[in-house]
């Protein structure tokens, strides 16, 4: 039976059976994508989006908002018990939103900053010249070493000594190490700089205990409200007490107007979820699970950048199959895998074919997989991307491994 919702438009409703279909047919393996929980899809649905509410509680430029100043007072409450921070702004539609509010709350145009190389891993929103970071600022950037692939503290130090820049941003989509934040936290000083944490990826990990928490070293963080934390899709920014004022102004007038306050009300479900056992338990079988699944792609002969994980995700080298990233994506999508394509650090491809594939695992824990149905995921992956899809043939390889995956229970 769907559980989509039902509505007056047969075209949009067919669509969103089929979206629905198509997700329960397959394994989602994207690291950024996570089905929120029921109460905060059932929040979403409250009609509370139709209520303006430019400002802050006690502060708003429409009236007939004293429940709604509630509702974010209780979000912002539950967020800084959740990451012990003194600050917490919940209003960005999305974390590149928390993002340019970051920026702007400790940067002016034409200013420095130093960042994750995008090919290395870096955020579009970390200098990309597509981006307004990259327009509007200078970026300047750091690398991974090529013989671990993993950040070499000592040229960020020489890098920010060099440049001074005036932010030095910490945060990827693709690194799956942890992160010295007292060493960057004193890079940042000796070069007299802003530490800006992106957390996107990791604000849940961290909310469940299972990442190292930033928290109490930069001077702001910014996180995802959806991905692993599984809240509406959306931002927020963690900061101390001495940069309130800024990180507000920033998002409120700066960067948007109104709040959407259905998703400010289903981040502070998201927020309380996020503090259970429940969730710590999710969180540690996240990455158990992409533990397990790396393991598990190792015995096939596939490396993965940095050689593990310890994040819900992992970057897969497809040079054994001698194919590109996009090659890979599509080969896995006829089998019902669905996965991003990724560059390699170095990688000798153009950016926009990338040697590699981006694994995750949040939808799989979510579903009900475990670390022992790992190597089972693990088979089907090499099988998938072992041979081109053959549209000529409805019974072939990529096919047999999607019926496969539909008659599987995970263990």
């Amino acid at each position: 039976m769907s559980d989509a919702p039902v509505i007056a438009d047969p075209a949009v409703a067919d669509l969103i059976d089929r979206e629905h279909r198509r997700r329960a047919g397959g394994l989602q393996l994207l690291a950024a994508e996570t089905p929120p929980s029921d109460a905060v899809r059932a929040t979403l649905a409250s009609g509370l989006g139709a209520k303006y509410a430019e400002g802050y509680p006690g502060a708003r430029y429409h009236g007939g908002c004293e429940i709604v100043d509630e509702i974010e007072e209780l979000a912002i409450a539950r967020a800084v018990d959740l990451f012990d921070a003194q600050v917490v702004d919940v209003q960005p539609h999305s974390g590149s939103a928390a993002n340019l509010a970051a920026l702007a709350a400790f940067a002016q145009p034409g200013d420095p900053i130093l960042a994750l190389r995008l090919a290395h891993g870096g955020h579009q929103t970390h200098g990309s010249r597509a981006n307004f970071s990259g327009r509007w600022f200078q970026p300047i950037p750091y690398s991974v070493r090529r013989s671990d692939e993993l950040l070499d503290y000592d040229e960020i130090r020489d890098l920010a000594l060099l440049h001074r820049p005036r932010v030095l941003v910490v945060g990827s989509t693709s690194y799956t190490r942890p992160l010295d934040y007292s060493a960057l936290r004193a890079i940042a000083d000796e070069a007299e700089a802003v530490l800006w944490v992106d957390a996107a990826q990791i604000g849940g990990l961290i909310a469940g205990g299972v990442a190292t928490s930033p928290v109490g070293h930069a001077d702001v963080v910014t996180i995802a409200t959806h991905k692993v934390l599984r809240g509406p899709r959306g931002g927020a920014i963690l900061a101390p007490e001495r940069h309130r004022d800024a990180v507000r102004k920033a998002v409120f007038p700066f960067a948007q107007g109104g709040p959407a306050m259905d998703a400010v009300a289903a981040k502070a479900v998201a927020f309380g979820e996020a503090g259970t056992p429940g969730f710590a338990a999710y969180t540690a079988r996240t990455v158990a699970n992409a533990r397990a699944l790396v393991a598990a792609l190792a015995t096939h002969d596939v490396r993965v950048v940095s050689g593990g994980t310890d994040t819900h995700f992992a970057v897969a080298d497809l040079s054994r199959f001698e194919i590109s990233g996009v090659e890979g994506q599509a080969r896995l999508a006829a089998a019902g895998i669905v996965v991003d394509k990724a560059v390699l650090p170095f990688d000798p491809r153009p950016v926009v074919e990338g040697s590699a594939i981006r694994l995750g695992t949040v939808s799989l824990t979510v579903d009900g997989w475990r670390e022992t149905d790992m190597a089972t995921v693990a088979e089907w992956i090499v099988d998938a991307l072992s041979a081109p899809v053959d549209t000529s043939d409805s019974s072939g390889r990529h096919s047999r491994i999607r019926a496969a995956i539909t008659d599987f229970r995970p263990r």
